[in-house]
């Protein structure tokens, strides 16, 4: 568990990939916590993780991993990369099957870009994530999207084909970046509550004693 702390990557814009935190451990509980970097700035690499309260910023890919992970509450801060580079905030790399409770949720956060990226925030391309591996999940719901999130919401991975099989869902999410009518077909928009049931904190993360005994907030449900 980890509270009240702050992890940071000074490679720089430059650096590549370059994690401000590699997250390993099951049941791992993080709450007001702030994450800074730019390419791959939070790996939440496997296990079950628990996000309330935080704030990760980064350019590329800069939440990404292999686990079962729901982030509530939390700001995300898109920042201004290197020449050229577009952002994208997530990057599951789920390549064992849609069966399997691997993937990225976010819930009730705020996604809004950094000082510097603002006045370019429509000259440089920000996307929801791109899919890393070939089931690649990440669900996005009640959450306020900034206007420099591009109107396609979601990007490729370059030279793969695994948009063809990822799993990408938006559900009930709010701001001049959340309007749909736009996205890519192979992303889903969820009409209903049930459709996206089971990516709430209870089914994704669940038994969840080992969060209820953190005492940290948490939202069970949607």
């Amino acid at each position: 568990m980890a509270k009240w702390m702050g992890f940071k990557n000074t490679a720089g814009p430059m650096g590549h990939q370059a994690a401000a935190i590699r997250v390993n451990g099951d049941r791992a509980v993080i709450f007001n916590c702030r994450f800074d970097g730019y390419q791959d700035t939070l790996y939440v690499n496997n296990g079950r993780q628990f996000y309330r309260n935080c704030v990760v910023s980064g350019t590329v890919d800069f939440i990404f991993g292999k686990s079962a992970t729901v982030i509530q509450n939390t700001l995300i801060v898109v920042r201004k990369g290197s020449k050229g580079q577009y952002n994208t905030v997530t990057a599951d790399g789920n390549e064992l099957g849609l069966g399997m409770k691997i993937g990225i949720v976010l819930q009730n956060c705020r996604i809004v870009p950094d000082r510097k990226l603002t006045p370019e925030r429509f000259a440089v391309a920000t996307y929801l994530g791109r899919p890393w591996k070939k089931f690649s999940t990440t669900v996005i719901m009640s959450t306020e999207m900034g206007d420099l999130i591009r109107p396609e919401g979601w990007r490729i991975w370059d030279g793969e084909n695994n948009h063809m099989s990822c799993r990408y869902v938006e559900y009930n999410n709010r701001g001049p970046g959340a309007f749909t009518n736009r996205r890519v077909n192979w992303a889903k928009v969820a009409r209903s509550a049930g459709e996206v049931n089971g990516f709430t904190v209870a089914n994704w993360l669940g038994p969840i004693y080992w969060i209820q005994q953190a005492n940290v907030p948490v939202t069970i449900g949607l």
